[in-house]
């Protein structure tokens, strides 16, 4: 008969257990420690947002068995038809925000207008968010996801539209989760490390998984819908001729969900393009929850990201809430590429 020792107590018996597990919760409540002059308004706000993504992962899992993949007979703000989870996903997200007390105005993809909370005592902050950015895709199992950035608003802000007329360099943090194979959140804050959590839906929390992101500064990979080439401008063509054409041609990986194929930018490098074109002079993506909170997450992990006039894109500033640009986002030299190309035609980001 075998003994009660630990080599003959099988698989189980020797399972290194981790009691030192990472959360999304215990990293905020950290990071809050480390400045003394933090309210906890921040962390309480972030606690909201992780309760949202939660949330909306869930029904995303369940969306055929419960009927919730579809049309829901509308259209949202930017002429997209509206799909069930489009509407469950802002509801689920704006009950979130308000909750948590210290948002005070909020913008969604899914709404006209801003949403007001009120002139709550704390409510500092301002959000922008896609909910569920992707939504297309979501009856053939393409992974789709959350995109959202947040403004610190000054002490006299009145919760306006204007308060979300700002480029991205005022934003305190942003991110975006991906709701896939995994649910994987991707969250960073203004000038810090870029950290990646992967939810664990036996625990019920987020763990961190990808601590301190940084991306290749190179990978010969470009993610974009060459269907729209024909509408191109000339050095966008020039630019994905040159990349199809080179020694080593690149590899071409194209999702078509904004999520998605940005997440797999940031982990394995390359370029994800979304240009201007003749057909869409201003673009497609939205500047205030997809490109700007995009280009935040990515210039903190080493990369870089640019409008199709090659400015900055942190520093475009929306004319309206639901302002568009073209976007080119990736490894820094892969996008030092497209700003070179541009030069040799003479367009500059000044």
């Amino acid at each position: 008969m075998a003994d009660n020792g630990e080599q003959d107590a099988g698989p189980a018996g020797r399972e290194s257990i981790n009691t030192e597990i990472m959360t999304l919760t215990r990293f905020l409540n950290e990071e809050q420690t480390k400045h003394r002059e933090a309210t906890g308004d921040f962390t309480l706000l972030c606690h909201a947002l992780q309760f949202a993504f939660k949330s909306i992962a869930y029904y995303i899992r369940r969306a055929s068995l419960i009927n919730l993949s579809g049309l829901a007979g509308s259209s949202n703000t930017t002429g997209d038809e509206q799909k069930k989870l489009d509407v469950i996903g802002n509801d689920v997200f704006t009950a979130a925000m308000r909750s948590s007390g210290r948002v005070k105005v909020m913008v969604s993809e899914e709404d006209e207008e801003v949403v007001v909370f009120g002139n709550k005592p704390n409510a500092r902050y301002a959000v922008a968010c896609d909910p569920i950015d992707g939504s297309s895709n979501l009856d053939a199992g393409v992974s789709v996801g959350t995109i959202f950035g947040i403004f610190r608003l000054p002490d006299d802000a009145e919760g306006t539209k204007e308060d979300f007329l700002r480029p991205a360099t005022d934003l305190v943090a942003a991110g975006f989760t991906m709701y896939g194979a995994s649910t994987q959140l991707v969250l960073t804050m203004k000038d810090g490390p870029v950290n990646g959590f992967t939810m664990d839906n036996g625990l019920g929390e987020f763990i961190l998984t990808h601590p301190d992101m940084h991306m290749p500064k190179k990978r010969a990979i470009y993610s974009c819908n060459e269907g729209n080439s024909k509408y191109w401008e000339a050095p966008v063509k020039e630019w994905c001729e040159e990349m199809k054409n080179a020694e080593k041609p690149y590899s071409s990986r194209y999702i078509g969900s904004m999520v998605a194929d940005a997440y797999r930018t940031l982990l394995y490098g390359g370029i994800f393009a979304y240009p201007a074109d003749k057909k869409s002079p201003k673009g497609k993506l939205r500047i205030l929850y997809e490109c700007g909170p995009m280009a935040m997450v990515f210039e903190n992990a080493g990369g870089q990201a640019v409008d199709s006039k090659m400015r900055r894109m942190m520093t475009v500033v929306p004319e309206h809430i639901h302002d568009r640009s073209g976007i080119f986002l990736g490894s820094y030299e892969e996008v030092q590429k497209v700003i070179d190309k541009h030069k040799q035609h003479g367009l500059t980001g000044s």
